[in-house]
């Protein structure tokens, strides 16, 4: 596989990434037909594995999020905001604690736009707490898997 084609998944994924965040954009779906291409294209078993991997976590957190009380985050215009907290704190978390960081990042970004916004700790660990049981363990229970099936993808890139 070529290096613009491994360039074009790689893009495919960060906005698949960022589609988690976004109303409307299938981003763990578009997660997973990268990877899906990706294999179809990468003759080592290495790049089936990865896939087969990627369905197995994608179905298990589909079912997580089935289980979990079916709301949404906020609706309001602080919704995109408080989701690119989330997701920048998030990213942030996987990347600097590899891997089990980005559920303290993404409570921690979450944490900080309630805090800016309504400036006492209190009210934002309120905050906080609210947005996650509407709908926030949904969305870290998708972005999480997303960012797992990336890491194994770069993983199997760099190294496999």
């Amino acid at each position: 596989m070529g290096a613009w084609d491994l360039l074009l998944v790689g893009l495919v994924l960060l906005f698949g990434l960022c589609g988690v965040l976004l109303p409307g954009v299938p981003g763990s779906w578009l997660v997973w037909a990268a990877v899906l291409w990706w294999a179809l294209k990468e003759p080592r078993p290495v790049a089936w594995w990865v896939l087969v991997g990627s369905t197995v976590v994608l179905f298990a957190s589909q079912v997580v999020r089935w289980t979990l009380p079916s709301r949404r985050l906020r609706s309001g215009g602080s919704d995109s905001r408080l989701r690119a907290y989330a997701g920048w704190g998030s990213f942030l978390g996987f990347v600097l604690l590899p891997v089990l960081g980005a559920i303290p990042g993404f409570l921690a970004g979450v944490y900080l736009y309630e805090r800016l916004r309504l400036g006492r700790h209190r009210e934002a660990v309120a905050a906080l707490r609210s947005a996650m049981r509407s709908g926030g363990w949904s969305l870290l229970t998708e972005l999480f898997t997303c960012q797992l099936i990336t890491a194994a993808w770069l993983g199997a890139v760099f190294w496999g």
